[in-house]
C-alpha cells in the first residue's frame, strides 16, 4: 500500500520540523505548509489523512482555512485538528468545531498525544483504502462476469435455435406419437432453456447500463392478446381472461412490456392454483396513467414476498426443478422502472396474488438509455 499523507499547517518553520520528526514512521509521509494558500496547493494533489492546522497565523487564520477545506467537495471529508498556543477559551473552541475540527490540541504539544490521535486516523484511512480496493476488484470481477454470461448467452442462441427448428421438424414428421411426444419434450425444453439465455442477457445489460429502450406507439391490449395466443402451445390459454377499459394506447418499448406482461401471466400460470383463471385487466381511463392489474388465485409464502423481485430468487412458491433462473420478476420490476412506473404485489389467502402495474402514457423521454 502507498504511504499514507498527513498534512501539518503552521507559519513557523521550526514547528513544521518539529511535527515532522514527532510523526517519522514508515508508511507515513508529514507534508508540511507553512500558510493556509499552500496547504489548500497540496490539497489540490496530495489525498491526506488528517491536517493538523495552527489557528493563530497570518493573513488566513486556521478557521478561515477549515472553512475553505469545509467548502470544497473533494476535501470536504478530511478530518481536522487544531493547534493553538492560546490559553483554552470557550468561544475560540466553539468557531473552531464550527469549522469543523474533530479535537484541538494545545502548545506546545505532547509527542505522545499527537502520535496516538494522528495514527486512529492513518489507521483509518487505511482501512478506508484497503475497503476501496477490494470494491474494485468486485466491480471488476462482476463486470468480467457479466461480459462472460453476455458472450455464453450469445454464443448458445445458434446451436439452441438449431434445436427448437429440429424439435418442430420432428413434431410434425414423427412416423408415432411416441416420437411426437420425445419431440414436444424436446422443443418445450429448448424453450425454456432460450428464455433463461434471453433473461441472462438482459440482467448482463441491464447491470453494464447496455439496455436502451426503443419506445414507439403501440396498444397494450394487442400486446397483451398475442402474447396469449403464444402461450396456447404451453398452457391453457382459456385460462387467461382479458379485461379492457379506457384508451389502451401509449408510447412504450413494445418488446420490453411484451417481456413484462409474459412474464407475470407464465408465472401466474405455473404457480396458480389448479385450473383457476388468470385475469389480466388493462385500465386506460386516465389522460396521463395506464394501469395493468395481473391476478390468480395462488398466495405466494410471505416470507417470499421481501425479495421477490431480486435476481436469483424464485418466482413463487418454490425453487423446484424447470421452475427457471428466478429473474422473471426481477427483470419486470427493472423494464418497469425504466418505463417510469412502479409494480407492486400482494398476496393473501383469501384474494390470492396480484401484481399491480402503474405506467406513464408515454416514456419520459429523459428515461432512455437509463437502465443501470
Amino acid at each position: 500500500m502507498s504511504s499514507i499523507n498527513v498534512l501539518v499547517v503552521d507559519d513557523f518553520p521550526q514547528n513544521l520540523v518539529a511535527a515532522e520528526a514527532m510523526l517519522a514512521r514508515p508508511g507515513l509521509t508529514v507534508l508540511k505548509a507553512a500558510s493556509g494558500v499552500e496547504a489548500l496547493e497540496l490539497l489540490l494533489t496530495h489525498e491526506v489523512a488528517l491536517a493538523l492546522i495552527d489557528v493563530q497565523m497570518p493573513e488566513m487564520d486556521g478557521f478561515a482555512l477549515a472553512e475553505l477545506i469545509r467548502g470544497n467537495k473533494r476535501t470536504a471529508g478530511i478530518p481536522l485538528i487544531f493547534m493553538t498556543a492560546a490559553a483554552a477559551e470557550g468561544a475560540r473552541t466553539f468557531r473552531g468545531y464550527q469549522a469543523g475540527a474533530v479535537d484541538f490540541l494545545n502548545k506546545p504539544v505532547d509527542p505522545e498525544v499527537l502520535r496516538g490521535k494522528v495514527e486512529v486516523f492513518v489507521q483509518l484511512q487505511a482501512q478506508k483504502e484497503q475497503i476501496r480496493l477490494q470494491v474494485e476488484e468486485l466491480r471488476h470481477a462482476l463486470k468480467m462476469n457479466e461480459m462472460f454470461i453476455a458472450v455464453l448467452g450469445h454464443d448458445l442462441r445458434t446451436p439452441l435455435s438449431a434445436v427448437l427448428h429440429g424439435a418442430e421438424l420432428l413434431m410434425h414428421t414423427a412416423p408415432d406419437e411416441r416420437a411426437a411426444i420425445t419431440a414436444r419434450r424436446i422443443r418445450d425444453s429448448g424453450e425454456r432453456m432460450e428464455k433463461m439465455v434471453r433473461q441472462l442477457l438482459d440482467v448482463a445489460q441491464l447491470r453494464a447500463g447496455t439496455l436502451l429502450l426503443n419506445p414507439g406507439r403501440a396498444s397494450y391490449r394487442n400486446v397483451c392478446d398475442r402474447i396469449v395466443q403464444e402461450i396456447e402451445h404451453v398452457a391453457s390459454a382459456s385460462r387467461v381472461k382479458v379485461t379492457c377499459r379506457g384508451e389502451l394506447e401509449g408510447e412504450f418499448d413494445v418488446d420490453r412490456m411484451s417481456q413484462v406482461i409474459s412474464n407475470l401471466i407464465a408465472n401466474a400460470l405455473q404457480h396458480g392454483e389448479g385450473d383457476s383463471p388468470i385475469t389480466v385487466d388493462l385500465d386506460g381511463s386516465e389522460d396521463d396513467r395506464i394501469r395493468i392489474r395481473v391476478h390468480n388465485q395462488g398466495r405466494i409464502p410471505e416470507a417470499l414476498l421481501p425479495n421477490l423481485f431480486r435476481p436469483f430468487h424464485a418466482d413463487g412458491k418454490s425453487r423446484t426443478a424447470g421452475a427457471g433462473l428466478g429473474l422473471g420478476l426481477y427483470i419486470v420490476k427493472r423494464f418497469v422502472e425504466a418505463h417510469r412506473g412502479h409494480v407492486d404485489v400482494t398476496s393473501d389467502e383469501r384474494e390470492g396474488t396480484r401484481f399491480d402495474i402503474e405506467l406513464p402514457r408515454r416514456v419520459p423521454r429523459e428515461s432512455l438509455g437509463d437502465l443501470d
